[in-house]
């Protein structure tokens, strides 16, 4: 008989971290929970999905147990897609600090009907710092704040942003 509480609703501190081996380096860890389960809250019925955590690190790598007893608590409760996809990144967040965070929670279809929800973190970042280039700002600039009103990218380094893209 497992001592593992699954009834509570799960809490923040139930996630551990434990130091990043490499945190002068940026690099992708992937998590993929492929049995992620919630319960429908207008219908009362069981909602199935897969959470696939994609993040670089900064200090802190998670401890996967604790983010699987995390995780399990979500099994009895009543919980919409956005919202559930959205407080466990908070959460992670709160807990790991990562530079950048992307939790994907695909869910299995009801009624003919498939969700896949994505959620962002970026401390510091935008989302173009994960491609090649800033399509909006084909030569880097460090200008502050932004010309489009964006946030500051570790790509944003040297020239100032293109005629055309200033307000």
């Amino acid at each position: 008989m497992s001592d593992v509480d699954l009834t509570s609703a799960p809490d923040v501190s139930q996630l551990e971290c434990f130091p990043n081996p490499r945190p002068e380096r940026d690099y992708l860890i992937e998590i993929t929970c492929p049995e992620f389960t919630t319960v429908c809250p207008k219908t009362g019925q069981p909602d199935f999905g897969t959470l696939i955590f994609s993040y670089v690190a900064d200090k802190t790598c998670i401890e996967l147990k604790s983010l699987k007893l995390y995780l399990q608590r979500y099994r009895n409760q009543g919980i919409f897609y956005e919202v559930v996809v959205n407080k466990i990144l908070d959460d992670f967040v709160k807990v790991v600090h990562p530079r950048r965070c992307t939790l994907t929670g695909r869910f299995t279809p009801r009624g003919g009907i498939s969700s896949t929800i994505v959620a962002e973190h970026a401390a510091g970042w935008c989302w173009m710092s994960t491609l090649a280039f800033c399509p909006t700002r084909p030569t880097r600039c460090r200008r502050r704040p932004c010309w489009l009103g964006l946030p500051m990218t570790r790509a944003c380094w040297s020239a100032p942003p293109p005629a055309q893209a200033r307000r």
